[in-house]
């Protein structure tokens, strides 16, 4: 087990690629600097963190703690009836058991998620994270040369969800014909460069359309080839929840999925905020672009000073 310590904190590494339990931190909007700049690096560092025994917070809690580590967007772009400060991830309004990272369907991607359980099944319902950064740099140098030269168009109207429209859940209808209500699609650069750790990352999971300049079976061939990369068990953590559980995930370097191992009779409620994040970059320079929808309302751009 290796532990690092800043301070009162305690760093935990749960994997070689991604993964880490912080110990020692009570949260909430009160914590010290020293505090949130060794919860940041962390981050950084290792791309999800986790944080036991938060029973105490509360939504409004959580809402004044996410503001130390940014400015908190709305709870979705879409969707607006699961929560005012916080997104309800909840089971009875259906289940995202497909790996993505959080609405790359936008130009402005959260840079991070910060997520509290509430309500949990006796069994199952644990999540698993994929470290980007770690199916990039696993690439051989021809894929990631190719990789770079890509771009992919993301929507939130995207295949799997066709899997959902026979669920005789008039809730699970009901989410879906609102997180599809307003239509947004982004083209973004396949590797994107992380502003602040100057780290290559793979920008894909479920909500990509498709691959730019390529035609559907080549598109899918090249998406399901890096997208492998990214979930290989080596580059993944999972973590099994407690009541009181909090994870944090950078966004710009992470894939998850919430694992869908639970009966229907089971419920699972968790709190999301995300935080605002900078328009996505390529290797080349060139940022995302907006094809259709205006995200300014669901979030600011977080100019972060790139890494050199």
């Amino acid at each position: 087990m290796s532990v690092t310590q800043a301070g009162t904190v305690s760093v935990v590494k749960l994997g070689t690629h991604i993964g880490a339990r912080i110990e020692g931190v009570r949260l909430g909007g009160d914590l010290d600097a020293d505090t949130v700049a060794s919860i940041r690096a962390a981050l950084n560092e290792h791309k999800v963190i986790f944080f036991r025994d938060q029973q105490h917070l509360t939504e409004d809690g959580q809402h004044e703690f996410a503001q130390l580590l940014g400015s908190p967007t709305t709870p979705h772009p879409t969707v607006t009836s699961a929560g005012v400060k916080s997104l309800a991830i909840d089971s009875h309004r259906g289940r995202a058991n497909s790996w993505h990272t959080d609405v790359t369907f936008v130009d402005r991607v959260p840079k991070a998620s910060i997520l509290r359980a509430v309500t949990l099944p006796s069994y199952g319902g644990s999540t698993t994270w994929a470290s980007t950064v770690a199916a990039y740099n696993s690439l051989p140098d021809p894929l990631k040369r190719l990789a770079e030269s890509l771009r992919a168009v993301h929507t939130n109207q995207y295949d799997y969800a066709a899997a959902q429209e026979d669920s005789p859940n008039e809730k699970a209808k009901a989410y879906r014909a609102e997180f599809q209500s307003t239509y947004y699609e982004t083209e973004h650069p396949l590797v994107r460069v992380h502003p602040e750790t100057g780290e290559r990352a793979l920008l894909l999971g479920h909500f990509v359309k498709h691959i730019v300049g390529l035609p559907s079976t080549e598109s899918r061939a090249l998406f399901q080839l890096f997208q492998d990369r990214v979930t290989r068990l080596e580059h993944t953590t999972r973590w099994n929840w407690s009541l009181g559980d909090v994870a944090i995930w950078d966004n710009r370097a992470t894939q998850h999925y919430a694992i869908d191992d639970y009966d229907g009779t089971e419920h699972r409620k968790l709190t999301r905020i995300t935080l605002a994040g900078d328009i996505p970059v390529g290797v080349d320079g060139v940022p995302s672009t907006v094809i259709e929808g205006n995200a300014e309302h669901y979030s600011v751009v977080d100019e972060i000073p790139r890494a050199a």
